[in-house]
């Protein structure tokens, strides 16, 4: 690559991350622990089928 180019790697992507990391007012919040627990819960819910089936 001649020193002419630019290939545009670092400073183009530049503004993506400055328009996902932007806080939105209209973007659904979830609190972590309300994931971890609806993980737990599937989780559970998954080997109670499981011990069912057999």
């Amino acid at each position: 690559m001649s020193k002419g180019q630019n290939s545009g790697g670092l400073m183009s992507s530049a503004g993506l991350v400055r328009y996902f990391d932007a806080e939105d007012r209209n973007a659904i919040r979830v609190n972590p622990k309300t994931i971890f627990a609806a993980g737990a819960l599937f989780g559970i819910g998954v080997l109670v089928l499981n011990s069912l089936a057999f």
